[in-house]
Order: structure tokens, then C-alpha cells, then sequence
């Protein structure tokens, strides 16, 4: 337990919470009682992660204090954009950039189109600050989520932590575990994250086919096919979640751009290689290290979540197995990843991924 000088001094509460208790107006509150000098951002979830644990219809939060590193933090709301794009941009212009070296961005994952938002974000920064974070979620429901940064969480809202200084360290790494199969085709009709056509063909039609026997059971049955998609211009495929298949125009809607050009190929896995790859991802940034990380957050997808099933506590244990320091560890299941490729510093939208990002201060 903190004594109430020390509670004074905590400079940053991460909250994560179903959404449900998220928008109980006395839990903003409280937090603000408790730490009154604080940056306090909540965040409504799919899940709740802590340290080794996955909660449901909770709230689960942490308290930091840094002895040499400064932090600023901006919000604003999608309502007041055109688009998500120009958020992305806007929300990089609330902080500053001089001494820069990380931000934490927290989204709503109903309202803003997170692909135009990373984008945004890469612009203003010029893809030279490592960024990381996820788009808030709504259990399974898809409805709505909430977000606020000191203040009650509403619909609409993205949060931007910046964190500044040289002893501040941060490691991440990124993985989804899926596997391409069937052959590579090219977007030939597409608007935004609504994917039309695929080699000139009814990207509807097709997909169908591939669905087979499992598509009377859609939408839970596109979680376990989502799409590989190459964009113009990069080498690594990035994984597209269908949200829902369209009967009426023949489109299927995906959490994230999918745009013309793209290559995509469709894509399939098991709980094993899901396992797998949350732990390549751990084993990414805590091998070879002998930092001691002081917070480890984790943002994995609710479509890995549904289909892991009772067995979804594994890929948290394959984490915490390589997180020998047994640093604190927090984090959410959310509606998409922010996190760049593994080795890369520019940012992207992912689905279906784990993401680790680890807190060092030297």
C-alpha cells in the first residue's frame, strides 16, 4: 500500500476496464481521490490483462512514478475531425516533439478508422518515434468504447502519453501466428476498409468459397480466416480482421484499410500457433536483455481471445514464462494493435496480433 505522500507523487494511472465499469461515474473519481496529481487514462477493453491473468467485466490499473523521465499527455475527440487521418496528425501537434522518444496512443475502436489514424500519426512524427498502443473495445459486442483522459471516459476520444528523455527504454515486439494459404491475389476494388473486388472477382464470392463448411456460422467463423495483406510498397504482410460480409453490395468490412493494389492472401491458425507466436513476440523483447523492465503492457486482439477459448490464459503464461524479471504487467484485448513490425520503427494498424511493449527506466 502507497502512504498518501506517495500518492501524491504518482505522475501517470494506466486503467483499463470493461466497459461497463469504465463509464460508472465514480470510478474516475476515485482514481482522481486517490491520485490527485496524476495523468489518468481509461480505457474500455475486450478483456482485462494482469500479470499472468485475463479478467472479465473488471478493472485493473497501475501507478507509476519516474525518477527521470517526463511525460505529457493530449487528447482530443474524432467528432471534432473530418477524418481519422487528420486526428492522427492534430493529436502528434498537442505534444512536444523536442526530446521525444516514445508515445503510448490509446484510441476509440468504433468511431475512428485506426488504419487513417496510424497514418496520421507516421505523417506528424515523420516515422521517426516509436509508437505503440491499441483501439479500445466492447467485450464481443462491437458497440461502442469509451476512453478519457482526466476525465469520465466518452465515446469518440484517442489519448496520446508521451514519454520523454534518454532513460527511458522501451522494447517491443509484435506477432500474430497465422499462416497464409492459397494463392496471391491483388485488391482491384476497395474503399477504405471495405474490400469489393479481389483479382476482378467478387472478394464476397470468393471469400465464401474458402469459408466452406464454416460459413453458417459468420462472424464468429471470418475470426478464424482473417486476410494477409502485403500494402503497396512493404514486404510484410499485415493481418486484416472481417468484421462482417455485406449481401447487399457484395463488400466485406475489415478492421483496417485494405487498399487497392494490396496483395492479399487468406489466411488460417491454431490455437498452438497462437500460443507460439505470443511467445516469439516476449521472447523478442526480453531475450538478451538484461534490463530489468519496470512495466510490461500487453495489447492482444478479442479475435484471439474467441477463438483460444478457455485455453486464451495460455498466451499470457508464454509471455510472463519469458518475463523472468517479473516485471508488472498490465494490459487489454482490444479492437486492433498499434506496433510496428518487429524490427521497423513506423507504426501500423495490426489485427489478430500480441502485442509487448516493455517500460525501462536506467
Amino acid at each position: 500500500m502507497l502512504s498518501e505522500d506517495e500518492e501524491k507523487k504518482i505522475e501517470l494511472v494506466l486503467c483499463f476496464a470493461c466497459k461497463e465499469i469504465a463509464v460508472l461515474p465514480d470510478v474516475y473519481d476515485q482514481i482522481r481521490l486517490k491520485f490527485p496529481n496524476a495523468e489518468i487514462a481509461i480505457n474500455s477493453t475486450a478483456g482485462e490483462i494482469y500479470q499472468n491473468c485475463i479478467f472479465e467485466d473488471s478493472l485493473v490499473a497501475v501507478a507509476i512514478r519516474f525518477d527521470k523521465t517526463q511525460i505529457r499527455t493530449a487528447s482530443l475527440n474524432i467528432s471534432q475531425f473530418e477524418n481519422s487521418f487528420d486526428a492522427g496528425v492534430a493529436l502528434i501537434s498537442k505534444i512536444p516533439l523536442e526530446d521525444l522518444a516514445y508515445i503510448l496512443v490509446l484510441s476509440d475502436g468504433n468511431l475512428v478508422n485506426g488504419s487513417q489514424l496510424v497514418k496520421g500519426l507516421n505523417s506528424a512524427t515523420q516515422k521517426k518515434i516509436l509508437i505503440t498502443g491499441g483501439l479500445a473495445g466492447d467485450g464481443d459486442r462491437f458497440q461502442s468504447t469509451v476512453l478519457g483522459l482526466n476525465e469520465r471516459p466518452v465515446e469518440g476520444n484517442v489519448i496520446a502519453i508521451a514519454f520523454y528523455g534518454s532513460n527511458i527504454i522501451i522494447k517491443h515486439g509484435s506477432e500474430g501466428g497465422w499462416q497464409m494459404f492459397g494463392p496471391e491475389r491483388e485488391v482491384t476494388r476497395s474503399v477504405d476498409n471495405n474490400l469489393f473486388e479481389i483479382d476482378h472477382q467478387s472478394a464476397f464470392d470468393l471469400y465464401r468459397r474458402y469459408l466452406g463448411p464454416f460459413e453458417d456460422n459468420v462472424p464468429l467463423s471470418t475470426l478464424l480466416f482473417p486476410l494477409g495483406v502485403i500494402l503497396p510498397g512493404n514486404k510484410q504482410p499485415l493481418v486484416r480482421t472481417i468484421l462482417s460480409l455485406n449481401n447487399e453490395d457484395g463488400s466485406m468490412i475489415f478492421a483496417g484499410d485494405v487498399p487497392q493494389g494490396s496483395q492479399v492472401r487468406f489466411m488460417k491458425a491454431s490455437t498452438n500457433n497462437l500460443i507460439y507466436a505470443a511467445e516469439v513476440a516476449a521472447k523478442s523483447v526480453f531475450s538478451n536483455n538484461n534490463l530489468t523492465p519496470d512495466l510490461t503492457l500487453l495489447v492482444s486482439c478479442i479475435g484471439r481471445k474467441l477463438i483460444m477459448g478457455p485455453r486464451v490464459d495460455e498466451e499470457i503464461e508464454a509471455i510472463t514464462h519469458y518475463n523472468d524479471k517479473k516485471s508488472n504487467t498490465i494490459g487489454f484485448y482490444s479492437y486492433g494493435e498499434i506496433s510496428p513490425f518487429n524490427d521497423e520503427i513506423e507504426c501500423q494498424l495490426n489485427n489478430e496480433t500480441m502485442t509487448v511493449t516493455t517500460f525501462y527506466e536506467s
